[in-house]
């Protein structure tokens, strides 16, 4: 658990939910979405480029945004 302080000063405390959202990034199925994770999608979309590209793709992947600040997330792409 971990508490955070909102900016009108009440303090609220989070549990195993904070790690719980950000899978859905990975499994949309837990929402009910049928949808490949972002794992998924990036591989799919740089298995479409050119095999004489790919390695370079792979090399210049960019995470950016709140959602990279999630534990782990660049471990797990």
């Amino acid at each position: 658990e971990k508490s955070y302080e909102l900016p009108d000063g009440q303090v609220i405390t989070i549990g195993a939910e904070r790690f719980r959202c950000p899978e859905v990034l990975f499994q949309p199925s837990l929402i009910g979405m049928e949808a490949a994770g972002i794992h998924e999608t990036t591989y799919n979309s740089i298995m479409k480029c050119d095999v004489d590209i790919r390695k370079d793709l792979y090399g210049n992947i960019v995470l950016s945004g709140g959602t990279t600040m999630f534990p782990g997330i660049a471990d797990r792409m």
